[in-house]
């Protein structure tokens, strides 16, 4: 049975008037993968992004398939969850040789705790739109698309290539279908039906009858086969032969249906865990007919008449060219379309079409309506077991809502906030931007072990904010980093972002005069970093999460060295391969795995060295498809004054092998260490040796950040960071360029401006 309840509105706290609950807390339905729970939560809204729209949704439509499928996956047992995704499995595997047992079981436990959103049809208004976005407006009615993006909530974000405009006369109900209908239209668009050709729909759920309604409209005839009396009922009103699955003679009907033909085309729309509907499928074609696989169905069946007849399998992929391209998603990169005439917006606007045409009527198809303060009843209606009324159509209703946007700080206009250092002996409040998988596994269990007080959590999606307040014990979750910067409770600010905004978050925190740490990289061009110096002034408190330097085995290691002068210091990084669509490898969001991972080692390197860097220079292995220095497979040599350094980074290794080994030679020692799990050094013929679980430095990095937030303790220097950084910075230029980088010709300023 499906656990669904609703969570009261967010009270208490002594910063409660700077968050959920002054007027900008709105109605999100989430899911715990963990046992499939469904709740009601009051969320902040989701942040505005350049080429993005804001929309408050007066209607969303529940995917009964498809959010059954979600259901049915979270009500598994841990087990059972395991058996049904083995990739999933791999990957926590994959993670535990990487970085421990322990590590990866966290992950994988937080993730199964963290609410999720669900949802990915709706229909509202446009409240906002991001800088970019043409052809819609504050008012305008639209269709929104997106699985993350046009959930159940009272406003999404949505990106503008997955927004289309409602024509009038067409009402907001029936054009929360319109991604649902995109589905069924691209699959019809794959088949290739063509006027007069007889189409076969086998699975009659929500996508299966709106293909029903598509191939009617497109002058097709229409045969339609289901195991449910209802679904075949609603084929036969929309004009198909509708047949029960189990029927006698069901193929004889078929072919008599067809002029002894057989069909032409075949969509398999069912969701079944069984090869069923695609065997019947491969019997009811005609002779180099084509199937195409809509629904979640196995692929596997006898070959033989698949030859004899020399059939054609097609996949349809969601709702068309553009789908899983987050340059077409998420950036609104368009394609033309005279190389693709149907994209995923483009197949949205012709749903939408056929509905104000008539062609289409949502609501035939619409059995339950609930207001989004029960959807919990909604998913029961769902899973239910009863042999009631089945769902086809579900729809979420919303009330008007209004975003209450936070005045905007104009942090380049602000006056700095004067910092005494003589500050009052305990932490000022902390609060966190970005609050992903690590700032969830890492970050802030450091924060609380180091008796932080967890004033307000922000996040891009208000939900991640909302239930990470909840769940980790944060006063509130904030609606945006604004709120955040002008709050005067908050006196340091941590910053756990996706890396192309860690510069201009930090910068603005900087000048307003809040003590900051921001994961590393803390920047991914020289401009950006050039930014974040120009903010800090001989008050600031920064630290960057270069938190090797802090790991007690490296503490050691620097206890141990004498006369730094003459060191060779040489680094292995088997760092396992990244999915080649991971973000990492984004130019723009994540800068590559030199910027975004290998800047750890490099100021691990520095930091080692202790003496200026001369000269860089970095070769990689080219990857196709990526730029040079978005490679995975690169070595680095670096010139100190006092010292010569090589880095060994590679994406492309077998993880088995531990992932990180350090040697050093200089001062009459020799040292080795491993994985942060041991250290010997040798010293006059002598040999010691220390031991430990790893320890990367985290949890010592933000005591260290903390104890200088209330006076107790001084921070490297962040000269030192802008150091690191800009020897990163020019290691990338290096592999763009093929040539080594003189950086002793270049003055601090030029080499980060």
């Amino acid at each position: 049975m499906c656990r669904c309840e609703v969570t009261p509105r967010y009270s208490g706290g002594s910063h409660e008037s700077a968050w959920v609950g002054e007027g900008v807390a709105l109605k999100q339905v989430a899911q715990r993968p963990r046992d499939g729970e469904i709740r009601v939560v009051d969320s902040p809204p989701p942040a505005l992004r350049s080429g993005w729209l804001l929309v408050a949704n007066r209607y969303s439509l529940i995917s009964a398939g498809t959010e059954r499928t979600k259901i049915a996956m979270g009500e598994k047992n841990i087990l059972q969850k395991a058996r049904a995704r083995p990739d999933l499995v791999k990957k926590v595997i994959d993670r535990a040789r990487v970085e421990g047992a322990g590590a990866a079981l966290g992950v994988a436990r937080d993730r199964l705790a963290a609410l999720a959103p669900i949802g990915y049809s709706s229909a509202g208004v446009v409240l906002e739109v991001g800088s970019g976005v043409d052809g819609l407006a504050p008012g305008d009615r639209v269709a929104c698309g997106g699985g993350g993006w046009a959930n159940h909530a009272e406003i999404v974000a949505v990106p503008r290539n997955l927004a289309v405009p409602v024509p009038e006369g067409v009402g907001l109900d029936a054009a929360a279908y319109t991604t649902v209908g995109a589905v069924a239209l691209h699959g019809v668009r794959q088949s290739g039906a063509a006027i007069g050709e007889s189409v076969g729909v086998i699975g009659l759920g929500l996508v299966g009858q709106l293909a029903v309604r598509i191939c009617r409209a497109a002058g097709c005839h229409v045969v339609g086969i289901d195991l449910d009396s209802a679904a075949t009922e609603l084929a036969r009103r929309a004009g198909a032969l509708a047949l029960d699955r189990n029927e006698p003679g069901l193929e004889e009907r078929v072919r008599a249906a067809t002029d002894d033909f057989g069909l032409d085309v075949v969509l398999l729309c069912a969701a079944s865990a069984s090869s069923d509907p695609l065997e019947l499928a491969v019997r009811l074609a005609r002779d180099r007919g084509r199937i195409v696989v809509v629904g979640e169905t196995p692929i596997s069946v006898d070959r033989a008449l698949m030859y004899e007849k020399e059939l054609e399998v097609r996949m349809s992929r969601s709702y068309g060219p553009g789908r899983y391209d987050r340059d077409y998603e998420e950036r609104g990169h368009d394609l033309p379309p005279g190389y693709v005439r149907w994209t995923e917006q483009r197949n949205m606007q012709a749903f939408l079409d056929l509905v104000g045409g008539s062609h289409i009527l949502p609501d035939e198809l619409t059995t339950h309506r609930f207001p989004v303060e029960s959807a919990a009843e909604a998913y029961r209606e769902l899973v239910s077991s009863d042999k009631g009324r089945r769902p086809f159509g579900v729809l979420l209703e919303y009330t008007e809502a209004t975003v209450d946007r936070a005045p905007r700080v104009t942090v380049d206009r602000a006056p700095r906030v004067t910092r005494t250092r003589a500050v009052a002996q305990h932490t000022p409040g902390v609060a966190l931007i970005g609050a992903g998988a690590f700032a969830r596994a890492t970050l802030i269990p450091a924060l609380k072990g180091a008796g932080a007080p967890l004033v307000a959590v922000a996040s891009e999606g208000g939900l991640t904010a909302a239930d990470v307040a909840a769940r980790f014990g944060f006063a509130g979750a904030a609606n945006s980093a604004e709120k955040i910067f002008e709050d005067p409770t908050i006196g340091a600010v941590v910053i756990a972002t996706r890396h192309a905004s860690h510069a201009s978050l930090a910068s603005a925190a900087l000048r307003l005069g809040k003590s900051v740490f921001v994961e590393k990289p803390l920047a991914l061009a020289p401009e950006q970093l050039h930014e974040v110096e120009e903010a800090i002034d001989d008050d600031s408190l920064l630290m960057v999460g270069f938190n090797r330097r802090f790991a007690p085995l490296v503490e050691r290691l620097e206890s141990e060295l004498g006369d730094r002068d003459d060191l060779v210091i040489t680094m292995r990084v088997n760092a396992g391969p990244l999915a080649s669509d991971h973000w990492l490898h984004d130019p723009a969001d994540g800068g590559g795995r030199l910027l975004g991972e290998a800047c750890h080692f490099i100021d691990l390197i520095a930091t080692l060295a202790d003496s200026p860097a001369l000269s860089a220079h970095a070769l990689a292995v080219p990857q196709p498809g990526r730029p040079i220095e978005c490679s995975d497979s690169f070595t680095i040599h670096i010139r100190f004054a006092a010292a010569v350094a090589t880095l060994a980074y590679s994406g492309s290794g077998d993880t088995r092998l531990p992932k990180e080994r350090l040697e050093l030679f200089g001062g009459g020692v020799a040292a080795v260490l491993d994985d942060f799990r041991t250290l010997e050094v040798y010293r006059g013929g002598k040999r010691r040796s220390w031991k430990s679980t790893q320890d990367k430095g985290h949890r010592a990095e933000i005591a260290r950040f903390l104890a200088a937030t209330r006076g107790e303790g001084e921070l490297p220097s962040p000269g030192s960071y802008i150091d690191s950084t800009a020897l990163t910075l020019a290691l990338a230029e290096s592999l763009r360029t093929g040539t080594a980088i003189d950086i002793s010709a270049r003055s601090r300023h030029e080499a980060v401006s």
